[in-house]
């Protein structure tokens, strides 16, 4: 499916997310579309490992590094200085790219769907809205658009965004409180 340019709904251990072929421009651009999202705001990029993102990204620093090791898989997007193979489409021409391991089988179900097990991702719902809550929620309002799939797990999460983290220089910067209280 993700072959074909499709975007897939999955239940992640926070909100529901939209996902894409981070690989396919033209995919990324349709979560734009679906989401009516301002082009100017980036997506981030998920796994289930982050040998599998590290390709995108310039650096992990020391206290980055122990932070992946503490709170990964788990509700944190971390920032970091995206390198040369991150798509300037996913950043939005940014110099930066987030990165995100949820702990959710959902989640990893959802990436027997990709070859390269990394997807570009955002929250399920129209920009301004709330995230959808429930598969049931996700089918009514986007099976016309996207492929959603059915979670493997009870179907409830925290409805709460993962805490967001940019990480720069000697420290990082909370750009966004959420599950994760640091």
């Amino acid at each position: 499916m993700l072959k074909k340019g499709e975007i897939l709904a999955f239940k992640t251990d926070t909100v529901w997310g939209f996902g894409a072929n981070p690989e396919d421009k033209d995919a990324v651009f349709k979560i734009y579309e679906i989401k009516k999202r301002d082009e100017k705001k980036p997506l981030i990029l998920m796994s289930d490992d982050i040998n599998n993102l590290k390709k995108y990204i310039k650096k992990i620093p020391d206290y980055a590094q122990k932070l992946i090791e503490k709170y990964l898989p788990g509700a944190l997007t971390l920032i970091f200085e995206k390198s040369d193979l991150c798509p300037f489409y996913i950043t939005s021409n940014q110099n930066t790219v987030g990165i995100r391991i949820p702990n959710s089988p959902d989640f990893f179900h959802a990436l027997n769907y990709t070859k390269n097990r990394v997807l570009a991702t955002t929250s399920c719902n129209v920009s301004g809205d709330d995230p959808v809550k429930n598969y049931k929620e996700a089918l009514e309002k986007f099976s016309f658009c996207a492929t959603i799939v059915k979670p493997i797990s009870v179907d409830e999460n925290s409805n709460l965004p993962s805490t967001v983290i940019l990480c720069k220089n000697d420290d990082y910067k909370v750009i966004r409180k959420g599950v994760i209280k640091l």
